[in-house]
């Protein structure tokens, strides 16, 4: 089975649905899914992570992982969890934020529930395509359980909306003003049309950790000379030295045994 175009890797918390929420209406909207479909996607979607973060994990921590292969026909989306198992019923006395499985059976073209208790829950979940979509070739790695988020989509116009979608969110929870959500996306886009023949499994793999007031995003690993290959693109036409760079507050180009990694942080 191929691996999915999109993958996501973060906490199971509260705040991090949203983040998902727009990842995924991202990958929608730049698949060609109606404004109707794409709302109907996060709304299924936000319902099987909330699952997951009510009911997994037990008020424990834990890891949510998403992701999205769109095929000739659909889109098919999964939502694990390594936890306790999925719940569809809250008991009365507890605190919920699901809908139950109905909303999702009513908004997808299909979706499926598998695992067993104290070995995680995998969600599976269908939606077709109004129209004919070229199949996404993908390539990609598992990925470990992350402190912060953790994303991998091929580069190009598929990953210009999604990271867009996922900063906007990030940048929003850190309380960016709209200028500096605007120079963070820049950022954002700078990255994501890069060549990816500079990340060795095809995909463009960036972490981004939100602090106070900060977003840390590392992108990578890539091949020897990606970094500065991607640095060299944020200098502006004109040679007055201008360059996208001074839009964060720090960005270096750091060497690891896997690979070079663009390490840069945007303040508010």
């Amino acid at each position: 089975m191929p691996d999915p175009t999109l993958q996501l890797s973060l906490p199971a918390r509260a705040e991090n649905v949203i983040v998902v929420r727009q990842a995924v209406a991202g990958l929608g909207e730049a698949l060609g899914l109606s404004e109707q479909r794409v709302d109907d996607l996060k709304t299924v979607i936000s319902e099987a992570c909330n699952n997951v973060v009510v009911h997994a994990y037990e008020g424990e921590p834990g890891p949510l992982h998403v992701s999205a292969d769109p095929g000739p026909d659909e889109l098919v989306v999964t939502v694990a969890d390594q936890g306790d198992g999925f719940r569809p019923e809250a008991s009365a006395d507890e605190a919920s934020l699901s809908l139950g499985l109905p909303l999702i059976a009513s908004l997808s073209d299909g979706f499926e529930v598998s695992g067993r208790a104290g070995e995680g829950t995998t969600t599976t979940i269908r939606f077709a395509f109004e129209e004919q979509s070229l199949p996404v070739e993908t390539n990609g790695a598992a990925r470990a359980p992350p402190e912060e988020l953790e994303l991998q989509i091929p580069p190009g116009e598929l990953a210009r909306p999604v990271l867009a979608r996922v900063i906007g969110a990030l940048a929003a929870r850190a309380e960016f003003s709209v200028e500096r959500l605007s120079d963070t996306v820049l950022l954002g886009d700078a990255v994501s049309g890069h060549a990816p023949e500079d990340f060795p499994e095809g995909l463009v793999s960036i972490a981004i950790r939100d602090g106070d007031g900060t977003l840390d995003v590392r992108v990578g690993p890539m091949v020897e000379g990606g970094g500065e290959r991607i640095l060299s693109t944020m200098d502006l036409p004109g040679g007055q030295g201008g360059s996208l760079r001074k839009l964060a507050a720090s960005m270096d180009v750091e060497r690891a045994d896997d690979g070079e990694y663009l390490v840069f942080e945007v303040s508010n």
